[in-house]
């Protein structure tokens, strides 16, 4: 179990103010892959739920109609940053693509915030519910100042100060803003049917994998889209499922090699490589030529073999 630790006390030495890219990397590509990867998810699809965030989804069509690239796109964006950083040249472009999507629709400041909370403060629920441990507090100032650099680059404003700061917007803005909306339920359910096809979902039944992930939902997001609650014993033998995969994961070994979201399975829209310059949507309908010195990124795929 030292070896287990390995990582956690390399993070534990550094400063959550000035390293918090290499601790959000490390956590992310080391100590938590699969629940990173399931929290963002999880987290993204919680947006929905805001009417101006779901529907404007919606009436963009990219999310109904082209729901793999749009997911691809997202996760890649958002990994070119961690991975390479905010002053590389792949985090530089990857950041002025999203402010360009951003930018091209009428999105508020607070809708803006509400997603960066929402990527704060999902992972540090999800891994202190079903991870193979806990996060530390030295983590979690860490994910919050990550979350707030990028907020700057963005240009969201009044971002909060601190982990705890996120989670009460958060809450707030869910209590005040959830809501049903026709649009925003669609948008979901393209979103459940293309989790049905990820590996390895795509041996299950896709109505078995609707179940097993509305039962990993709360009530208030639930009620939001007008999903039926999932039966309690359901909801609680899923739970436990996640958290015995948790006390497995425990004792495996630390990941020797970093795992990033570009080498997931369930990234299929670019098997040749692609350009983080040409990622995303374009209203213009001309893709932004990339800065001097920036390369594609090949195609990779690695097993992950510990969680």
């Amino acid at each position: 179990m030292g070896r287990r630790f390995a990582i956690r006390r390399r993070i534990e030495e550094l400063d959550p103010r000035t390293d918090f890219a290499a601790i959000y990397r490390l956590m992310s590509a080391h100590e938590f892959p699969w629940d990173m990867t399931q929290a963002l998810s999880f987290a993204l699809f919680r947006t929905y739920a805001v009417p101006s965030i779901g529907g404007l989804l919606a009436r963009t069509g990219e999310f109904t109609e082209r729901t793999q690239k749009r997911y691809d796109d997202t996760v890649l964006l958002l990994d070119a940053v961690l991975e390479h950083g905010t002053d590389s040249d792949a985090g530089r472009t990857a950041i002025r693509r999203m402010n360009q999507m951003h930018r091209a629709h009428p999105i508020s400041n607070d809708d803006l915030r509400y997603v960066l909370a929402t990527f704060v403060v999902l992972p540090i629920r999800w891994i202190d519910a079903y991870g193979w441990r806990r996060t530390t507090e030295t983590e979690r100032v860490a994910s919050a100042e990550y979350y707030r650099h990028l907020g700057r680059q963005m240009g969201i404003r009044d971002v909060p100060g601190t982990w705890q700061a996120f989670a009460r917007l958060l809450d707030a803005y869910e209590r005040e803003h959830f809501g049903a909306d026709g649009g925003a339920r669609d948008v979901a359910e393209a979103t459940l049917a293309l989790l049905a096809t990820f590996p390895p979902n795509d041996h299950l039944p896709p109505a078995v994998v609707r179940r097993i992930s509305l039962a990993v939902m709360d009530a208030p997001l639930l009620d939001a889209f007008g999903f039926p609650r999932p039966h309690p014993t359901l909801r609680a033998l899923v739970r436990a499922a996640l958290r015995t995969r948790g006390r497995v994961v425990r004792l495996l070994p630390p990941r020797r090699q970093p795992y990033f979201a570009r080498q997931l399975p369930q990234i299929r829209s670019y098997p040749h490589g692609y350009d983080v310059a040409r990622l995303g949507t374009f209203p213009s309908g001309r893709a932004v030529p990339p800065p001097r010195g920036s390369v594609t990124n090949p195609a990779s795929r690695s097993p992950e073999r510990t969680g």
